[in-house]
């Protein structure tokens, strides 16, 4: 079995536990309130993390070795969850212990996901592959994260919580073992005097920053984040009887696998989409269709189109995110890579935990209903953002910049 093939199992034995974890979070979550601020909270300090400790993650990324960094969080992710497990099997659970595993597992998440995608550039050493393995590795987890785990997690916790909670667990350790079989050393190279984590921060943000096209889809990413976490901070209470759909907790994890089917549909036309659309056009036909899967429940509470809009969406979701994080990949220096994947997510996923306050907030304030059409209206603003920093010539000129850059090494 090849290094890629062990990340690609490794990976989606992953996202196969988070997929678990992430419907059974919120369905024991229904079980103590069904307050739409304490509840939207549990996500809140879920993506809280992403915050506070990316830019620390990404310069941890760029100085420890990569896999074992993911295999240490695997391995706290599963003691989190199992010690969980224990307290929603004996009836011990409450909001604060949602809250700390929450914020724990997200802390851990900045970590993972950070290391995760440094280390592609270490194992498929061809850049113009990278587009190819992404894609690849984006079906798996894609699979395992958003169409086997979500309704495997909704039909085990209509069982038991604390059986789904422990499965979930159990896999997370699976894939801390298989990450220890890759061969090689993943610590990036670093020439010249030893330096401080605060002036590593800094010098992979003044890349960013000074990167106009990264900045911009960073920005982009933020604001769409922004608004869809208010919207899937409170979908639960929507779907989930007596909410408006009325659906059962299995019932709720299998609509969440419409994502899945439309980012399954997604992965293997990538490629094909970028060289009929190029790269430019196929970002903005993703972000004009994005805010539909918000827009759509706003209407009606009718599975069936709320399903279709949710495959759409996760269609265009993983377009977005292959072109994206392949972009970055060929473009940013490996010394630096961790660091302006940090910097970026700071930028796209920091926005979250203020989402979820958001759609707590506003669906106390204004309905269910009213955070949808305000997700829908805040992701409209990524449009503008857009295109006043994407071009496919902005793209060509960063690509060959690179490649000199390389060439001079």
């Amino acid at each position: 079995m090849t290094s890629f093939s062990r990340l690609v199992v490794a990976s989606g034995l992953s996202n196969l536990a988070d997929g678990v974890f992430r419907v059974a979070l919120p369905l024991v979550a229904l079980g103590i309130t069904r307050d739409p601020g304490a509840f939207a909270a549990v996500t809140l300090v879920n993506r809280l993390p992403w915050l506070l400790f990316a830019l620390v993650a990404g310069a941890l990324a760029d100085r420890l070795d990569r896999r074992r960094t993911m295999t240490i969080v695997n391995v706290a992710r599963a003691a989190l969850i199992g010690g969980l497990a224990v307290l929603v099997a004996a009836e011990h659970e409450g909001l604060w212990a949602l809250y700390l595993v929450g914020f724990a597992l997200g802390v851990g998440e900045t970590l993972f996901d950070t290391a995760a995608q440094s280390i592609l550039p270490n194992i498929v050493t061809d850049k113009g592959q990278l587009a190819k393995a992404n894609g690849r590795l984006y079906a798996v987890e894609l699979t395992a994260n958003q169409f086997v785990g979500p309704p495997l997690g909704g039909l085990v916790v209509a069982v038991s919580a604390a059986l789904a909670l422990g499965g979930s667990a159990v896999a997370f350790l699976l894939a801390a073992l298989v990450l220890t079989t890759l061969v090689g050393s993943f610590r990036p190279e670093r020439a010249g005097p030893r330096t401080r984590i605060h002036s590593d921060i800094a010098e992979g943000l003044r890349y960013l920053f000074g990167h106009r096209v990264l900045r911009t889809l960073a920005l982009c990413v933020g604001v769409s984040n922004l608004a869809f976490t208010a919207f899937e901070a409170v979908l639960a209470l929507y779907v989930v009887k007596p909410g408006p759909m009325g659906l059962s907790e299995a019932g709720y994890g299998l609509l969440l696998t419409a994502f899945a089917t439309g980012s399954l549909l997604a992965t293997p036309l990538v490629d094909r989409i970028q060289r009929r659309l190029g790269t430019t056009l196929a970002l903005l036909l993703a972000m004009l269709l994005f805010p539909l899967g918000a827009l759509v429940p706003a209407i009606t509470a009718a599975w069936v189109p709320i399903a279709l809009t949710f495959a759409l969406t996760g269609f265009v979701n993983v377009v977005w995110n292959v072109l994206t994080v392949s972009l970055r990949q060929r473009i940013v220096p490996d010394h630096l890579l961790g660091r302006v994947n940090s910097g970026y997510r700071l930028l796209a996923w920091g926005t979250m935990p203020l989402g979820a306050a958001l759609g707590g907030v506003l669906g106390e304030q204004i309905g269910l209903r009213g955070v949808f059409w305000a997700a829908t209206l805040l992701s409209l603003v990524c449009l503008p953002l857009l295109l006043s920093g994407v071009s496919d010539a902005a793209i060509r000129a960063a690509e060959e910049e690179s490649e000199g850059r390389a060439a001079l090494t």
